[in-house]
């Protein structure tokens, strides 16, 4: 069945996202403060609006895709908010990672009109939004989220509900903070094996089939020309940058903070990350904290 959907916020993990919607079949209407991410979605058969409030004004399904939790409240509760622009039937989508107490307090403002709300953080990075193969960790009402099921299929592979308003964003920095002290640790153990003389390919291999066995080592090795197709094997372009995971980790920091949770690795590598993008690294892809760990000359 066709849907009417709005897509607000066409990055390199929205436009993809918004991308896969149109080739779904789905009527896509979209905007961004970017003319030419717009117009490269628009190329794939998506109609542009002049505004968000415009976009939203006659759709079933609002997706919002954006860098941070003040853009996400500037769109849903500023002067010019989308809530009450879009239909009382609508339901609306958030995908950006934020915290969750700002997940909540869209959530409630939402369904305080009567409107269906779920915070859908993704995984899988902008290859995965290319592929249309993310996972979407969902925090909402069982009705929302099954409303929002069909339509994040379009885009996803692994769709998770992880409980209440917020705790898809909750779910998604946890994942997030472990995948940071992964990749740390991974690029340690890589580097140490360097220097004292190991082939990181082979290195890679003993642990791929050993007890050091992760995700890293599986499908994002961030040792430079152990693995095809990934960012270390492309001067560390493309995929997930560095200041974005410390984003996720200062939003991990700040939940445990209010908890009270012990998180010393994540401190750990919090630490390594901001570190590391103080050196000139924001925009390389999180794997190259390998290069932090390198001898140099």
């Amino acid at each position: 069945m066709l849907t009417k959907i709005a897509f607000i916020g066409l990055g390199n993990m929205g436009g993809p996202m918004a991308i896969n919607l149109v080739k779904s079949g789905q009527d896509v209407t979209v905007f961004d403060l970017v003319e030419s991410a717009v117009a490269s979605v628009c190329k794939e058969g998506a109609k542009k609006a002049d505004s968000a409030i415009q976009a939203v004004k006659d759709v079933d399904v609002v997706v919002s895709m954006l860098p941070a939790a003040a853009h996400v409240k500037a769109l849903y509760l500023g002067d010019n908010g989308i809530i009450n622009a879009s239909k009382p039937n609508t339901l609306l989508i958030d995908s950006s990672t934020i915290d969750a107490d700002t997940a909540k307090l869209i959530g409630e403002a939402v369904t305080s009109t009567g409107r269906a709300f779920v915070d859908a953080p993704v995984s899988g990075g902008v290859a995965g939004a290319k592929a249309g193969t993310l996972t979407f960790i969902m925090g909402g009402e069982v009705e929302a989220v099954s409303q929002a099921t069909p339509i994040l299929q379009c885009m996803g592979k692994n769709l998770f509900h992880a409980g209440s308003t917020g705790a898809g964003q909750i779910a998604k920095i946890c994942n997030n903070m472990l995948l940071a002290v992964l990749m740390s640790g991974t690029s340690e153990a890589l580097q140490l094996a360097i220097d004292n003389g190991l082939d990181p390919k082979v290195m890679s291999d003993i642990m791929l089939q050993s007890s050091g066995c992760n995700w890293t080592l599986e499908k994002y090795n961030p040792c430079p020309g152990v693995m095809e197709g990934v960012p270390a094997s492309n001067n560390y372009q493309g995929g997930f940058m560095v200041k974005l995971m410390n984003k996720d980790l200062s939003l991990a920091m700040n939940a445990a903070a209010v908890t009270g949770s012990a998180t010393p690795m994540a401190s750990a590598a919090q630490n390594l990350y901001r570190l590391h993008q103080n050196r000139g690294n924001a925009d390389k892809d999180f794997s190259s904290i390998f290069t932090l760990f390198e001898r140099k000359p």
